[in-house]
């Protein structure tokens, strides 16, 4: 599968990123190298951080919260 970061010229719409900090399987970096290439593409984008958390997202009310937020940006924007 090709990176995401490679595939910038062909995204479409509002784009929601959400990453744990502590991600041991796709890098926090990578969310950043993302963000960067989308900023320069002028396309817009929401990145969600979540400190010290997983690629799973989880604990300390973090899953609710990530929930929540992706329930919130598909009634906002689809």
């Amino acid at each position: 599968m090709s990176s995401p970061v490679n595939q910038v010229a062909n995204l479409k719409g509002k784009l929601l990123i959400c990453h744990g900090t502590s991600d041991d399987n796709v890098h926090f970096q990578n969310a950043v190298q993302l963000a960067d290439k989308l900023i320069k593409a002028c396309k817009q984008f929401d990145l969600m951080l979540y400190p010290g958390k997983k690629h799973g997202i989880r604990g300390q009310n973090a899953r609710i919260h990530l929930f929540t937020k992706i329930t919130n940006y598909f009634l906002e924007n689809l």
